[in-house]
C-alpha cells in the first residue's frame, strides 16, 4: 500500500512552489499557515508575493504587523497573518532569523499547533512525524475504516491509526504524509471520490462494503451576512485606505454623502460612486479608488449598525485594526 501510493503521488502530484527541494523552510511555513482552511489556488499567488518580499523570517519581522495583514489579502482568517509576523519576530529573536527544525521549537511558535508543526518538520527538515489534515484522515477512514467519513472531529483513535500507517524510514515517512494528503485533495475528495483512479481501490475497505453513506451530513459554514462576512469587507476598506479612516465611514454614507456634491447622472449606477463620494465628504484625500470599491461593497451589505460595531470591536480586541486620533481606524501600524 505505501508503495502503491508513494508511486502514484511520484506521477501526479501538483507541481506546487512550496514542494520545490530548493523551497525554503520558511517558504514552506508560510504555505502551511496559508493553506489552512483556503485552497491551493487562492494560496498561490499570494504566497509568492509574500516570499517576494519578505524572503525568510527577519525580513518580516522588521515590517509592521499591519503590512502582514495588508499582504495578506482576500485569504480570509487574517489573525493568521498576525501570528505569522509574531511567529516570525520570535525567529528573529531567538532563532538567528531561521526557521527552528524541532516539532516542540515549531509548536512553541506563535500561531503554530500541532498540524503545522508537524507538516514543517516534516516536509522542510525531512522528519518523521505523524501528519493528519482532514485529505489524510478521509483517506484513512475510506482505506482502513471503512466510512465514508472521518469522526467530525479528529480524535485519539484516527492518531493512532496514522502513527501505525506511517513508514518507519524518514524519508518515505515524509512521501507518504505527503502522497495520502494529495490522494484525499485529488482522488479521494469529500464529494464525487474518483474510486476509478486510486490507485489502491482494491484495497479499499470502504469500496468493498459497497460505498457505505456517511453516518452524519457535514455542515458547511454559513456566509451571507454573517459577521464573518461583514469583518471580510471592512478588513478590505481598511486594506485599501492605507493610513487610515474615519470610522464612521464605515458605518453608512448617508452622513459624509450629504455633505458631499451632488453625482454626476451619468455615474449614478456606479458601484464604486457612492464611496468616492463619501471618502470625499469624509475629509480624506479621495486619490484610492480601491478605497472607494471597498466601501461600496462594504455598503451593499446592508449591515446593521450593532452588527458592525461588534465587528469592529471584535477587530481592534484582535488586534487586526487600531484606533488612530481623530475618530480614526487603520491597520496596526
Amino acid at each position: 500500500m505505501h508503495e502503491e501510493i508513494i508511486n502514484w503521488f511520484a506521477s501526479h502530484a501538483r507541481d506546487l512552489p512550496w514542494r520545490d527541494p530548493d523551497c525554503s523552510a520558511w517558504g514552506v511555513l508560510v504555505s502551511e499557515v496559508m493553506l489552512q482552511q483556503t485552497p491551493v489556488t487562492r494560496v498561490l499567488p499570494v504566497w509568492k508575493d509574500w516570499l517576494l518580499r519578505w524572503p525568510d523570517p527577519a525580513a518580516l519581522a522588521q515590517s509592521p504587523s499591519g503590512e502582514a495583514v495588508r499582504a495578506w489579502g482576500r485569504l480570509g482568517y487574517p489573525r493568521r497573518a498576525l501570528r505569522l509576523h509574531a511567529a516570525a519576530a520570535l525567529m528573529a529573536l531567538e532563532h538567528d532569523g531561521e526557521v527552528p527544525g524541532s516539532y516542540n521549537e515549531l509548536l512553541s511558535l506563535p500561531g503554530v499547533g500541532s498540524y503545522t508543526a508537524a507538516a514543517v518538520a516534516a516536509f522542510a527538515f525531512g522528519r518523521r512525524e505523524t501528519v493528519v489534515d482532514t485529505n489524510i484522515r478521509r483517506v484513512h477512514a475510506r482505506l482502513i475504516a471503512g466510512t465514508a467519513l472521518p469522526a467530525p472531529a479528529l480524535n485519539a483513535a484516527e492518531i493512532r491509526l496514522a502513527e501505525q500507517l506511517l513508514p518507519a524510514e524518514p524519508g518515505q515517512s515524509v512521501r507518504w504524509n505527503a502522497a495520502v494528503m494529495e490522494l484525499g485533495a485529488l482522488i479521494c475528495t469529500a464529494r464525487s471520490p474518483k474510486c476509478g483512479q486510486c490507485p489502491v481501490r482494491e484495497k479499499c475497505a470502504w469500496l468493498a462494503a459497497g460505498g457505505p453513506a456517511p453516518t452524519y451530513q457535514p455542515k458547511g459554514q454559513a456566509w451571507a451576512g454573517t459577521d464573518r462576512q461583514v469583518r471580510g469587507a471592512v478588513m478590505a476598506v481598511l486594506r485599501a485606505a492605507g493610513p487610515g479612516l474615519q470610522r464612521g465611514l464605515l458605518f453608512s454614507p448617508a452622513a459624509a454623502l450629504s455633505a458631499a456634491p451632488a453625482p454626476d447622472p451619468a455615474q449614478a449606477h456606479d458601484s464604486g460612486a457612492s464611496g468616492s463620494r463619501a471618502v470625499e465628504a469624509s475629509g480624506l484625500t479621495p486619490t484610492e479608488p480601491p478605497v472607494a470599491t471597498e466601501l461600496a461593497r462594504l455598503y451593499r451589505l446592508n449591515a446593521e449598525e450593532s452588527q458592525l460595531e461588534r465587528v469592529i470591536t471584535g477587530l481592534l480586541r484582535d488586534g487586526l485594526a487600531q484606533a488612530t486620533g481623530g475618530g480614526g481606524i487603520a491597520l496596526p501600524a
